[in-house]
């Protein structure tokens, strides 16, 4: 899906719901537009402290961890530059 990558890639994270649990929320933004949504992307959970929903969601494991640590694709990659380097070592002397 070419939103979902995008948002991801510019560090949005798109949380797909259930009807029901949108429609809950909704409904308490419409009465309180300050309405607290607690989003836990490590434990992938987003939940209504007002009134104790949550739910799940989905999300692929390399985009969490580039989430969770504040990098895009390039950070990313720079960031196990060591452990490529060491994979061509070991792969080119085969």
């Amino acid at each position: 899906d070419i939103f979902r990558n995008n948002s991801l890639n510019y560090g949005l994270l798109p949380v797909v719901v259930s009807e029901n649990f949108l429609g809950h929320l909704f409904k308490l933004i419409a009465k309180d537009p300050g309405t607290i949504v607690r989003i836990d992307l490590g434990q992938q959970i987003i939940s209504l402290p007002e009134t104790g929903e949550s739910e799940s969601f989905e999300i692929n494991q390399y985009k969490k961890e580039c989430l969770m640590k504040g990098l895009d694709d390039i950070e990313y990659l720079l960031s196990i530059r060591d452990l490529i380097t060491a994979y061509e070592l070991r792969n080119t002397l085969k």
